[in-house]
């Protein structure tokens, strides 16, 4: 299979980059082709700007960054740089999306990836707009066929991320990126690979994070996806609104998934020890004050 993985991390002696480079590794090993956009290493343009059209942009006016990047993608105009990451979606089977958590979100210069090639009419603004449709998105697009995973380090405890957690549930934080930019093109989103608590990893369990990580993307293509709702699959109505028959009992984002929320967490429960654990909703509710107990201090460099 062919794998592009998007990675952001400053660092490449980090732990993502020592995580990036052994799956690279081992992806290569196993047959597959592999390309990596390290956007640090590139000194990728995070800006959205006139910059982006050389062709020029609405110079008699303000700038309409869609309208103008729609009109480069359909003539071809659009900054070289731009087209390559286009190109590289598009070649690939599997896009893995590598970055650490930076306050709650992606790193900036990785946002600035997403807002420069998710063109109009790449991304975006394609299929029939009106009535029951409005374009092909949420499980329709260019991604179709495609599946997504995101791959996150974190410097907290995953108790602190999850349902009652100070930080805010994992399933939210995720949701604008695996819903808003990876299924909105049309990616198949696999649940994704989160390591916590980062900053207390000694060498056992760095080895065991990276088994875990190698196996989760060898595995990737026959791993159960998020079971999310497609706009177009009959689930909402004329105007994109969820149907009052589907979602009983679910709130807030969890509404948009045929099945209850799930998302792969792998913490480290004590020193030396980090056990993938496969958390559905009931067994997430069930951490102890002694779990939490166990747990070292968090060093929180990779939030």
């Amino acid at each position: 299979m062919k794998y592009l993985i998007i990675y952001a991390h400053p660092e490449p002696s980090s732990l993502s980059g020592y995580l990036k480079s052994r799956a690279v590794e081992a992806l290569l090993a196993a047959g597959h082709e592999v390309i990596v956009s390290d956007l640090y290493e590139m000194r990728w343009k995070a800006v959205a700007d006139r910059n982006d059209f050389p062709e020029g942009a609405d110079t008699d006016g303000p700038l309409n960054y869609s309208r103008r990047s729609g009109e480069a993608f359909a003539t071809g105009t659009q900054s070289p740089d731009v087209m390559e990451e286009q190109r590289k979606l598009l070649w690939a089977d599997n896009v893995v999306v590598q970055f650490p958590i930076w306050w709650y979100g992606m790193p900036a210069i990785l946002k600035g990836w997403v807002d420069r090639v998710y063109a109009y009419g790449f991304a975006y603004g394609i299929g029939p707009h009106g009535g029951p449709q409005w374009g092909k998105r949420f499980g329709e697009g260019v991604m179709s066929g495609r599946r997504a995973m995101i791959a996150m380090t974190v410097g907290g405890r995953m108790a602190h991320y999850g349902p009652r957690g100070v930080n805010g549930a994992m399933d939210d934080l995720l949701w604008p990126i695996q819903h808003g930019v990876l299924f909105y093109p049309g990616f198949t989103i696999v649940p994704p690979t989160v390591f916590y608590e980062v900053g207390c990893a000694k060498a056992a369990a760095i080895e065991n994070m990276t088994v875990h990580y190698i196996d989760r993307l060898l595995t990737i293509a026959n791993t159960d996806p998020v079971p999310l709702r497609w706009q177009n699959g009959g689930d909402y109505n004329d105007v994109q609104v969820l149907k009052p028959e589907f979602g009983g009992g679910q709130a807030g984002h969890a509404l948009h998934q045929r099945e209850p929320a799930f998302i792969s967490n792998t913490w480290l429960g004590i020193e030396g020890d980090y056990t993938p654990q496969h958390l559905s909703p009931t067994s997430r509710t069930g951490i102890t004050e002694a779990d939490l107990g166990s747990l070292p201090t968090a060093t929180p460099n990779e939030r």
